[in-house]
Parts: C-alpha cells; sequence; structure tokens
C-alpha cells in the first residue's frame, strides 16, 4: 500500500476528480473501460496485473454508488461514510467463490447490515483521474490509505517478466478460487471503450445473453427446466441445457434477464461451443443501452 500524501494533495485531488454520472434528463449507466480478452504477443512489461475479482462492478461517483448498468446500490449508511468527492472504479466483492453473495446484497433494496459486513469495494482505478495509469495507481493508494476503511481495499497491482510467468500466476490463483487475472497498460489513460488498454484472463471463455423462454425437461428433469432459450446481444440464439443446479432448475431466470454462460471456442456461425450456463447478470445492460451519458 503506498503511503498517505500530504492533506493538500488529496484536497485537491477530491476537487478536481468530481464529476457526474447521470445523465440529464435519465439515468443512464455510467462510462467505464471495459476489459478486451488477452491474447499472447501482448507486450507483458507495459502492463500491471491483478486479480480478477469475481464480484459486482461498482462506480463510486463521489455522492453514490451504482452498478455498470446504471442502477442504483444501497449500502448501509456507514459502507460508504467518509467517501471522497472523487470517483472510483472498483469491484463489490465477498471474496473468492462467493459471488452469489456479493450479487444478492448488493441487489437488495433495502440493506442487509450483516451482509453488508462481508463485502469489500477493491478500488482498481480513478476515472476522473486526468493521468495514465501509472499515476492514477499511485494516487488510488494514496486516496484509499487516506480514507481508512478496512473494507475499502486498493487493488494490489504488479508486474510480470514474461507470458510463462503469467500463466503460472494464472494457475496458482485459479487454484486459490480466482476468476482469472486482469492486465491493465500503465500509460493509457482511463477511456469508457473496450480494448487493449485493459484485458482480462481467464482459463476459459464467457458472455452474456438474455433469456428468451423456458424449454420443459425430460427425464429426471421432467416437471422443471431442462434448457434455457437465449439471444446474445448480436441477435444468435442457442440453448443454454448444462451448468445448472437443481435449485436453479426449479426456479430459472426470468425471461427477460441476462445471464452468463461460458464455452470454449466458437463455430463458424459464431455459436458458442459446449456452452454451460454459469450464473445470472442482473447488472449486465447490452451494448445498445450503454451509451455515453
Amino acid at each position: 500500500m503506498i503511503r498517505t500524501g500530504r492533506r493538500s494533495f488529496l484536497a485537491a485531488l477530491a476537487g478536481a476528480f468530481l464529476c457526474p454520472v447521470i445523465a440529464a434528463g435519465g439515468p443512464s449507466a455510467p462510462e467505464l473501460m471495459l476489459a478486451g480478452k488477452y491474447h499472447p504477443g501482448l507486450d507483458l512489461s507495459a502492463y500491471w496485473v491483478s486479480e480478477k475479482y469475481d464480484g459486482v462492478r461498482g462506480y463510486w461517483d463521489g455522492r453514490r454508488l451504482w452498478t455498470r448498468g446504471g442502477d442504483v446500490v444501497n449500502p448501509p449508511a456507514w459502507f460508504t461514510e467518509g467517501w471522497p468527492a472523487t470517483p472510483m472504479d472498483g469491484e463489490l466483492w465477498a471474496g473468492r467463490g462467493r459471488f452469489e453473495h456479493a450479487s444478492g446484497t448488493v441487489r437488495q433494496a433495502q440493506p442487509d447490515d450483516a451482509a453488508w459486513r462481508s463485502m469489500r469495494f477493491m478500488v482498481f482505478d480513478l476515472p476522473a483521474h486526468p493521468g495514465v495509469f501509472d499515476e492514477r495507481l499511485r494516487a488510488c493508494g494514496e486516496l484509499v490509505a487516506s480514507l481508512n476503511r478496512p473494507w475499502v481495499v486498493a487493488v494490489p497491482q504488479q508486474r510480470v517478466g514474461s507470458h510463462e510467468a503469467l500463466q503460472r500466476q494464472l494457475k496458482a490463483v485459479v487454484r486459490a478460487g480466482a476468476e482469472g487475472l486482469m492486465l491493465h497498460r500503465g500509460d493509457s489513460l482511463y477511456r469508457a471503450v473496450r480494448g487493449e488498454d485493459l484485458v482480462k484472463l481467464k482459463p476459459f471463455d464467457d458472455a452474456e445473453a438474455r433469456v428468451l423462454s423456458h424449454l420443459p425437461g425430460k427425464g429426471r428433469h421432467a416437471g422443471r427446466l431442462g434448457a434455457l432459450e437465449v439471444q446474445t446481444p448480436e441477435g444468435l440464439r442457442f440453448r443454454l441445457g448444462s451448468g445448472f443446479t437443481d435449485v436453479q432448475r426449479e426456479h430459472p431466470p426470468a425471461v427477460g434477464t441476462w445471464v452468463t454462460y461460458r464455452y470454449r471456442g466458437l463455430h463458424d456461425s459464431g455459436l458458442p461451443r459446449f456452452a454451460t450456463f454459469l450464473r445470472e447478470r442482473p447488472d449486465f445492460r447490452p451494448p445498445e443501452q450503454n451509451s455515453p451519458r
């Protein structure tokens, strides 16, 4: 953790970085930097590497918390008490393997104090900071240290010297229960686009699709969900028939909601190969709804 900077620096930091998150005239999703996919050939010397936290993307606009999709998050008052006017981008996280707890907690209209006690805000960027990520990383560490809130954590970042070392680190964190790694280019500005300034590395591919219908099960699944008929944001339709727990088959994701699925490559048609259900994604909005403010 970087040591706390001078009070004058932090005051300037808070004042200079204040920016609105909601468009005049109605709700809108915050403009967040989105991750591309890792591919061999990237110059790793240019990147910082951190764990990919399996939680809910959170954006603090200086006054309130929002999800990536533009929904207001309602934590207990103590959770955000004393937070700065500086916008912060991070992950609302409950620990490895606890996505369902994080998602359920964040979605509550009336906060469950006990549930929020196990939540952390893992801060990985300052969207309104004018500098490159190398500079934002230092400022983020100083800002989080100044808050002195154990549940607000500056995401640890490190350099990795080779692709072989990167793969070893990926295997180690996945074995420990993490979702994967994030690579952030040190000389990049914060831009609300998807590209190689920020990339994710996971042991599998995943994507989102909207539930169109519930298809009835057969055999041991008779009387409950057999598969979901889903459609990608690009309009491709297919079925998800595996990856569900018994509880999810009894109470499947509602028609119209978005889900995440994992897969292994694409067919020539563009449809995913070996697609399986992973989880619901209540915070997801398709690209056409993630328009600029």
